[in-house]
């Protein structure tokens, strides 16, 4: 039986329609990595858990009594980043994502593939908490804290993640987050857009080589004369991409007290997007209304 069947559901909970979705993922990696006796924690309810966590910002010692404790949660969440399971299912989720998605018109009655042929890298800078950590000063953003180094489809869709120290260059944060990209997993991809500070001709060597060639980086800068908000092309997408990412509370500073617990999270608010996405919520029944009554 269900546990959050037993319970009065979260809005974070996720749907049956959505846990179908996820089930096999998360099943094939539990049947291949997990030793030992029979498992009895509902996966479910796991997700169902980190979901409320990350979404309300709550600290994992103040999840609610009803859903499961910190102790066995905080178990898979660590399990599933170690081994790298949250990046694997943004990946395929992301696939499913633009294998249901049409083109732009005028090719809008034929879904894209299941691969980018472009994608944009971008970074954020955030603040910390006291808990500690790799932290440092961005000096272009006035701020200490962690840098978010992103790459992201044209849809806005998380390609790869990589949270490093706010005093961090962005063309070298690039070649680390890009650096996650495998050549061989993108067959069809060929441009990575930019902004002025990935003008770097050691970052240009390092793609090249990457690569093997294939990849090439393209600037794509706000106009000097733009006054108030432009957005800039195919690039804004990415700006998108963080203020997805912001509603979830988890995200709203850096809590965490390990880089990859923080690129763990930013990859679990976008597994949840991506769910909502191929299963969105069934529509509400309108509100009844009473019929007007006549004065007469």
């Amino acid at each position: 039986m269900d546990a959050s069947a037993a319970r009065k559901p979260y809005p974070t909970d996720l749907t049956d329609e959505r846990w179908a979705v996820l089930e096999p993922h998360v099943l094939a990696f539990e049947d291949r990595v997990r030793p030992g006796p029979a498992r009895t924690v509902e996966l479910r309810e796991v997700v169902n858990t980190l979901l409320y966590l990350n979404r309300t910002g709550c600290q994992w010692a103040f999840l609610p009594h009803d859903l499961l404790p910190k102790s066995t949660v905080y178990d898979y969440f660590a399990k599933w980043r170690d081994e790298g399971l949250w990046q694997r299912l943004v990946q395929q989720l992301g696939q499913q994502v633009r294998l249901t998605t049409p083109q732009a018109p005028p090719q809008q009655e034929q879904m894209r593939q299941g691969t980018p042929s472009a994608a944009c890298v971008d970074s954020q800078t955030v603040k910390t908490t006291e808990q500690g950590g790799e932290r440092g000063y961005d000096g272009a953003k006035k701020l200490a804290g962690r840098k978010r180094h992103v790459v992201v489809d044209t849809l806005g869709l998380l390609l790869a993640v990589v949270v490093t120290a706010g005093n961090v260059a962005d063309a070298a944060g690039a070649q680390q987050v890009v650096g996650k990209m495998r050549p061989a997993a993108y067959p069809r991809l060929q441009t990575l857009f930019g902004d002025n500070k990935y003008h770097n001709y050691k970052y240009y060597a390092w793609l090249q080589e990457h690569s093997g060639g294939r990849w090439t980086m393209e600037i794509s800068s706000r106009p000097a004369e733009a006054e108030g908000f432009k957005p800039v092309r195919i690039r804004w997408v990415v700006e998108r991409t963080f203020a997805w990412i912001g509603r979830w509370r988890r995200n709203s500073k850096d809590y965490e007290r390990r880089t990859d617990s923080s690129e763990s999270m930013v990859q679990l608010s976008c597994v949840g997007l991506m769910l909502r996405r191929l299963r969105p919520a069934r529509a509400k029944s309108p509100p009844f209304k009473y019929p007007k009554v006549s004065k007469e």
